[in-house]
């Protein structure tokens, strides 16, 4: 993975902790809300924790409450870049 996450990466990682099939596509989609993929925010929460472990970025508190993908990206990225800084 590069310093961001996207929607493809997303997509893999919501399969794979969540569950849930999701085409990367549909999550790039204006106004796409994880409720209508059938996401919650256990599975987000999965999600979280594996891009912690994986990269040992400490993710935002409240990612896993993120309403929409969009909203997801933008906390998960910037915690990444905050570490690239740091």
């Amino acid at each position: 993975m590069s310093n961001t996450l996207t929607h493809p990466e997303l997509a893999t990682l919501i399969r794979a902790r969540a569950g849930v099939v999701i085409d990367p596509m549909d999550l790039e989609r204006p106004g796409a809300s994880f409720d209508e993929f059938g996401v919650d925010s256990l599975g987000l929460l999965g999600v979280v924790g594996e891009l912690e472990n994986r990269y040992g970025v400490k993710v935002t508190n409240g990612a896993e409450s993120a309403k929409t993908p969009a909203e997801f990206l933008e906390l998960v990225n910037s915690a990444f870049t905050a570490k690239a800084g740091a």
